[in-house]
């Protein structure tokens, strides 16, 4: 009877069950709830026997949130680098979007993907690729400065530029040429050492463990990149704007003394000194000049005076108004600056180098002679 009298007890009376779960408190972004975190969740049940309320738990209820592994990578402008023929250290831009919900490293790698817009057809390849991560957020490329070759530790939702640096080759009929940033979702969580490429997890989900899933797709929208495989790419082109500059040379002699009259109103006697200068003019603005060399032939009945060879000075109206800096005959680099001199004896040739002529400006060069 007393058993019998429990169970009518229990069914005359009423219970509830409530569940309660905990995880993450903050809001989650675009990307999701942060892998690796713990969700828990524990049911509640209420109920009364004779009138009393009684409670009982379940057990806990704990699983770990996976790691959805996505990205995105986009040209950072919509038009192709404008570039000239021999141009060296030409820059196109991406952006890569971490759309993984956790901090990964981005393993980067660049091929020659051959494009094509309205008017010209790929039909050349850069050369001297690297690849270097924005460190200051300026968007720009910075020699010196953006040195990192992956990306480190980039947050859920967090988006990096990337640069891909190349030297265009002296080629008059190179028109155009494709580039490609391929991206590889990484193992993040170690600021000092680049991560290892993921792999996706192919065993039965485990509720204590954080597996990987590949949820990337075909990142560039033209097939070129195979779904879910932890990669992301995107397109850019060289395309060749400038092939020449408007480039002139200008030159004169001055005599600087003789042995009559020294340096006050020299004449053109033997043995007078005679400075000749050469002005070079990049006058096509915005587009460089590279590896500009000047070179001349001292001429006959002359004896070139050593050492006299400066560049970069001031040259007015083909003139130099201010000499440079003085080279080296042997060719060794001139300190602090990037110019250098030579002069040949066998071949009597005088060279002058101008690494970069920027557009709108123009260097001096110049050299002695003596009247023989």
């Amino acid at each position: 009877m007393h058993a019998t009298g429990v169970i009518r007890t229990l069914l005359a009376g009423s219970a509830a069950i409530v569940s309660i779960g905990t995880a993450n408190a903050q809001t989650p972004g675009p990307a999701g709830t942060a892998a690796g975190t713990t969700i828990t969740n524990t049911a509640q049940a209420s109920y009364t026997v004779n009138g009393v309320q009684q409670t009982a738990a379940s057990n806990a209820a704990t699983f770990v949130v996976d790691r959805k592994v996505n990205l995105t990578v986009v040209p950072a402008t919509q038009n192709n680098t404008q570039v000239s023929v021999g141009q060296p250290n030409a820059v196109v831009a991406f952006q890569l979007t971490n759309n993984t919900n956790g901090t990964q490293d981005f393993l980067l790698s660049a091929s020659q993907t051959p494009i094509q817009n309205l008017f010209t057809a790929d039909n050349f390849d850069v050369s001297n690729i690297r690849i270097f991560v924005d460190s200051n957020g300026n968007g720009t490329y910075d020699v010196g400065v953006d040195t990192a070759t992956y990306i480190n530790e980039l947050g859920a939702d967090q988006i990096a530029t990337v640069f891909i640096v190349a030297d265009v080759p002296n080629q008059q009929t190179a028109a155009l040429a494709g580039i490609t940033l391929i991206a590889q979702v990484a193992a993040g969580g170690n600021a000092a050492a680049q991560g290892t490429a993921l792999t996706p997890s192919i065993l039965a989900n485990d509720d204590n463990a954080v597996d990987i899933v590949f949820a990337d797709n075909d990142s560039d929208g033209l097939g070129a990149d195979i779904a879910y495989n932890g990669q992301g790419r995107a397109s850019l082109g060289y395309e060749i704007t400038t092939r020449n500059v408007a480039l002139t040379v200008t030159k004169s002699s001055v005599v600087v003394s003789d042995p009559v009259s020294g340096v006050l109103l020299p004449k053109a006697i033997p043995g007078a000194v005679v400075q000749y200068c050469l002005v070079v003019n990049n006058a096509t603005l915005l587009v460089p000049a590279n590896n500009v060399n000047l070179t001349d032939l001292v001429p006959a009945n002359t004896t070139y005076v050593p050492g006299s060879i400066t560049i970069g000075g001031l040259g007015v109206g083909g003139a130099c108004v201010l000499n440079g800096f003085p080279a080296n005959d042997d060719g060794s680099a001139i300190p602090l600056t990037p110019f250098t001199g030579s002069y040949n004896a066998g071949t009597k040739r005088v060279t002058a180098t101008i690494p970069t002529l920027l557009g709108g400006t123009s260097v001096a060069a110049s050299f002695r002679v003596t009247i023989n």
